[in-house]
């Protein structure tokens, strides 16, 4: 059996328990590790102080805009491209997959253009202080400027997931992780280069991580063969990768936009409690991150089953999906809400009042993100079967149709208290709209399966 055949009997034929796994494990380790460097950068920066840690939480937001653009073109040509495969079209799907990697590509080297230009003001405008921007200048520049690297991975990410290669996305993000959270503590102290260290460091790794992918490619071991020759403009192509990517990109936007109004909400009580909500961004960022690895390996497989028409498949991976992935949730924020004081010790020198800030809003965020997964396997299911319209309302909820009222309006009425718990009851106002959406759309796939019998 060739590559090619045994990735189509992963996505289309293995019992959805092994298929699952084969896809989502290593992909979520993958971003575990992923995320474990984000953090590192956290950690090891919390000892420099807390301006050089308020720096970082500052930008951010810039990083999570940077990577829309690459799930802009990466995950809506995943989507598109796993449909095209459950219904045999190959050559479509090289199509696609080349479009995407050299759009992002070429949109990215323009987006961090723009963003280096005015990197003063946008830092500004995400809540620095006049203590925070020289630190943030400084790491947002060096940052920045690598970030075409990170686009590249993040787009080669979705599509090689798509194909059922999810070994190879863990490695890439392996290789580049592990190295960063080694160089760190040597540019950081050894060195003595501070936020510019972190920044250096995670730029060498983003640059190992592409080496990765690019050997992927170079070494034909790809599904695809990507060609600059085989980009294909056509109304269809870039419909459908855009259909799906706009609305990922948006959800990735209002994540960025989620964060720097906690920043600009938290200016107002001092650097203490914009490092600790960052600290917090960032831990919990680390198990969403878990999850979306884990999501990673279960889109493919509902978007070749519904491309295949076996619905019974999907019905089954959905449903194993939404248990797996509640209950790796309900353990990783059990374990936030009862060590948060611990946890968020470990990113500061004793600033007490970092400590109690991050204290109470680590204990909320995690109780809220038991309901994490059930909400992300459906915003992502639809996504996976093309349903543009549904997933963008529903993948828009968290951390902008609900977020954004409460965070604007909450601090008024509850003070710092309204910072801390804006999100939590987000997640618990958008898990209730999941409730009635995903019954909808299990009404339209019974009803699918009942014509296909």
């Amino acid at each position: 059996m060739n590559e090619r055949s045994k990735k189509t009997e992963l996505l289309g034929s293995l019992p959805i328990p092994k298929a699952l796994l084969a896809m989502g494990l290593p992909a979520m380790i993958g971003m575990m590790i992923n995320a474990l460097y984000n953090l590192a950068d956290a950690y090891f920066v919390g000892g420099l102080g807390t301006s050089q840690m308020g720096a970082i939480s500052v930008a951010f937001p810039i990083g999570q805009v940077i990577v829309g653009l690459g799930l802009l073109f990466g995950n809506g040509a995943a989507s598109y491209i796993s449909r095209l495969l459950g219904k045999g079209d190959q050559k479509t799907a090289d199509k696609a997959a080349s479009t995407a990697l050299y759009s992002s590509i070429f949109a990215g080297a323009v987006l961090i253009i723009c963003t280096l230009i005015f990197l003063n003001p946008v830092l500004k405008l995400l809540g620095a202080t006049e203590s925070i921007l020289p630190y943030a200048l400084t790491y947002a520049g060096i940052y920045t400027a690598s970030s075409i690297f990170n686009i590249f991975n993040v787009t080669m990410n979705n599509i090689v997931t798509s194909e059922g290669a999810a070994k190879t996305t863990m490695f890439a993000l392996l290789s580049g992780a592990l190295l960063n959270i080694i160089l760190d503590p040597i540019f950081i102290y050894v060195l003595n280069w501070g936020v510019a260290g972190a920044a250096a460091a995670t730029a060498i790794s983003q640059i190992i991580s592409a080496l990765v992918y690019l050997y992927y490619i170079l070494s034909k071991k790809s599904v695809f063969s990507f060609s600059i020759k085989k980009c294909c403009f056509s109304k269809e192509i870039i419909s459908e990768i855009l259909k799906i990517g706009i609305p990922t990109m948006i959800f990735q936007l209002l994540t960025s936009l989620s964060i720097s109004l906690i920043n600009m909400r938290a200016k107002e009580y001092g650097d203490s409690v914009i490092a600790g909500m960052g600290a917090v961004t960032r831990i919990i960022s680390m198990g969403s991150l878990m999850v979306f690895g884990f999501i990673k390996g279960f889109q493919p497989i509902a978007g070749y089953s519904y491309g295949a028409r076996k619905y019974d498949r999907l019905r089954e991976t959905i449903r194993t999906a939404i248990i797996w992935s509640t209950v790796f949730c309900a353990v990783f924020g059990i374990a936030a809400a009862i060590f948060s004081k611990t946890i968020i010790s470990g990113f500061t020198k004793d600033d007490m009042e970092m400590i109690e800030t991050g204290r109470k809003a680590l204990t909320a965020n995690g109780v809220s993100f038991l309901l994490f997964g059930f909400y992300t396997v459906y915003s992502s299911l639809y996504l996976a079967l093309g349903k543009a319209k549904e997933g963008l309302i529903l993948g828009a909820c968290r951390q902008g149709l609900c977020f954004v009222p409460i965070i604007l309006i909450l601090p008024l009425l509850w003070n710092i208290n309204g910072i801390l718990y804006a999100q939590p009851i987000s997640d618990i106002i958008s898990a209730v709209i999941t409730v009635f959406m995903g019954v909808h759309l299990h009404g339209e796939l019974d009803l699918l399966r009942r014509l296909t019998e």
